[in-house]
């Protein structure tokens, strides 16, 4: 399984950047890394017109938890050796029409395996149809799965990407899940693919639907107001980003979640 999740998320990333290539062209930087125990990854950073940052990036590592990493992860504490695959993806588009995106999945191992992952949207401006369609989607790639999935991972979404020191949730949520280890590994793997087929449809569909609309000074301000709150949450809050410090990632990778540009009232 864990070669075939790794092959899956190299695909995927493929697929993301063929599919960003048609309006980015040559915006694309790409970076190998190397991790300091075992394995690494590729980053793809995009500086463009249409997105004004972005990354797709996918790593495949191996190692040992240290001691805090060990009490913190399921089943590290019977034995710290670890191996995690994923892809991470986040949009930061020029135009405050369009949302940030967040997506990822994993793979992770210890001496027990499941995946993790799931996706979310953060729009600044009025997206309430947009939002429908977003979360009427998700729920039914779910449901196909598990009746259950939706709520339960809306909710943890919603819980999950909420700023407490603002008492305002960072965008309009969309799923997140960890720990998936149903019993039935290849159904747990058709629903990741799913959600990663999903991301990159609705991803290129929002960014074409608004790429060349105008918008104003007023509105590219509060774009920017967003997007430090966009800031706030990931150095205060986001898992990921210290799981990846914590086990030695590639600092630049971890932190191309990071807006370009954020302002703060």
């Amino acid at each position: 399984m864990f070669n075939e999740a790794k092959n899956w998320f190299k695909l995927l990333r493929d697929d993301l950047v063929k599919n960003t290539q048609v309006f980015e062209k040559k915006s694309f930087i790409e970076k190998r890394w190397k991790h300091h125990d075992e394995g690494g990854g590729l980053m793809t950073k995009i500086k463009g017109n249409v997105i004004e940052k972005g990354g797709i990036n996918i790593s495949t590592v191996s190692g040992k938890f240290n001691e805090k990493m060990q009490k913190n992860v399921l089943g590290a504490s019977e034995d710290p050796t670890f191996s995690a695959t994923g892809i991470s993806v986040v949009f930061h588009p020029m135009s405050p029409h369009i949302p940030s995106m967040h997506f990822n999945t994993r793979y992770l191992t210890t001496t027990k395996s499941w995946f993790g992952g799931g996706m979310d949207l953060t729009p600044c401006l009025d997206f309430d149809n947009e939002s429908q369609i977003f979360h009427k989607e998700l729920e039914d790639i779910c449901n196909r799965y598990n009746d259950d999935y939706y709520p339960k991972y809306k909710k943890w979404c919603d819980e999950y990407f909420y700023l407490k020191h603002r008492k305002e949730p960072r965008g309009i949520g969309g799923i997140f899940f960890d720990h998936l280890n149903s019993g039935n590994q290849e159904n747990d793997f058709e629903f990741v693919k799913d959600v990663g087929k999903f991301f990159l449809k609705h991803a290129i569909y929002l960014i074409n639907k608004d790429k060349d609309r105008a918008w104003t000074s007023r509105e590219k301000d509060v774009q920017l107001i967003k997007r430090g709150r966009y800031v706030e949450f990931n150095l205060l809050y986001d898992r990921g980003t210290k799981f990846g410090l914590e086990t030695g990632g590639n600092t630049e990778a971890i932190l191309m979640s990071m807006p370009p540009i954020a302002n703060w009232e």
